[in-house]
């Protein structure tokens, strides 16, 4: 196993640290902007989703301060018992989960929603950290480095599956392909990964009639304007709508009722049509920052797990911003990935908080400037 690092020389990474502030900050805000109506037809309170976000926000913050604080070295030894953790959360939201709109993908905990395959993603990071790290002279090896990992990936990516949710599995498997890069796994080998990975994803959109419709709907959603390509038009109308500098925040007229879910998946729609293409601009640039920070600390660290730990937290929000900001712009067919630190979503926003405070440990770490 690789040594644990001397003693922290830096400060935390002061520029993610105020990044995710920012996020955090202006994602409350658009969220309460985004649902106050449907908050008040559904709810008869249009605070609903506001107050809820502002409680996952202070969770959020305590467990950034947390991880931040605790040796990221102390959570390594929890790697395997997380990652078995996640899975048998992710086979009782298939049993005793909630269903909303034909799919299981929460469970009531304490009266609060939890989604266990947001867990399971920083569960799998952790564990591939771990163990990549300490079998590196395997990795150029496919099926002694590669096809182990394929094996653990599978039995995540089949449980998300069945609830279905194709697009968390997806996420999941591009994550994987990223940390075996930062491995050192063969290109060839990621190659092969690729094309089986394409094939799949063919024929799994093929299995689903809903699946084929969306894609359809992608690439002609004219063809359908009131069913399956509404959700397209109408986030094409929202983010036109707003122009250069938008509508002004709190005037967004697709949130009542016409665009679905705008506080979560199509909140960048709402972003849009508030603040115009210069808001979208400046948020993307956040990100941006955020994911350019987070490669410097992982190319800089101190060792192999290190990098391949940081590597995948911030691998894991930006392939679900790329993702989530592609279905809004109409840019990939529909699915339902909400926008890091921004969508409303307590346990989505509370792990991605926690990960960034590992992130901010290791950047003691790391030989950043």
């Amino acid at each position: 196993m690789t040594k644990k690092p001397k003693k922290a020389k830096n400060p935390i990474d002061y520029p993610i640290l105020l990044t995710i502030i920012i996020l955090v900050a202006f994602g409350t805000i658009m969220v309460f902007s985004a649902s106050f109506y449907y908050a008040g037809m559904r709810w008869g309170d249009k605070y609903y989703f506001f107050k809820r976000q502002c409680l996952w926000a202070v969770v959020g913050f305590v467990a950034m301060a947390f991880t931040a604080n605790l040796d990221y070295w102390k959570i390594r030894k929890f790697s395997k018992l997380l990652l078995l953790v996640s899975i048998a959360l992710l086979v009782a939201v298939l049993v005793v989960g909630v269903e909303r709109n034909n799919a299981k993908r929460w469970l009531n905990i304490g009266g609060l929603s939890v989604q266990p395959s947001e867990i399971a993603k920083f569960a799998l990071v952790l564990f591939l950290a771990d163990s990549m790290s300490q079998r590196k002279d395997k990795m150029k090896y496919f099926f002694k480095g590669v096809v182990p990992y394929l094996l653990v990936t599978g039995v995540l990516f089949g449980l998300i599956m069945l609830q279905p949710n194709m697009s968390t599995a997806g996420s999941l498997l591009l994550l994987v392909m990223l940390m075996l890069f930062v491995a050192g796994v063969r290109l060839w080998h990621l190659g092969l990964l690729v094309v089986g990975g394409a094939g799949a994803a063919v024929f799994l959109i093929k299995s689903a009639e809903y699946r084929m419709e969306r894609w359809y709907a992608f690439w002609d959603p004219w063809k359908d304007p009131l069913e399956t390509g509404y959700q397209i038009i109408q986030s094409l109308y929202s983010l036109g709508s707003g122009g250069l500098f938008g509508m002004g925040l709190g005037e967004s007229r697709q949130k009542y009722l016409y665009i679905p879910y705008p506080e979560t998946d199509f909140i960048f729609a709402i972003i849009g049509e508030e603040l115009g293409f210069v808001g979208c601009a400046l948020l993307i640039m956040l990100f941006v920052i955020l994911i350019w920070r987070g490669l410097k600390i992982a190319i800089t660290a101190p060792d192999l797990f290190s990098c391949l730990l940081a590597s995948g937290i911030i691998g894991m929000i930006g392939i679900q911003a790329v993702i989530n900001i592609a279905v809004v712009t109409a840019s990939m067919p529909p699915t339902g990935l909400p926008l890091p630190f921004i969508s409303f979503g307590g346990s989505s926003l509370a792990i991605f908080m926690a990960s960034i405070g590992v992130l901010l440990n290791i950047s003691k770490y790391s030989k950043i400037s």
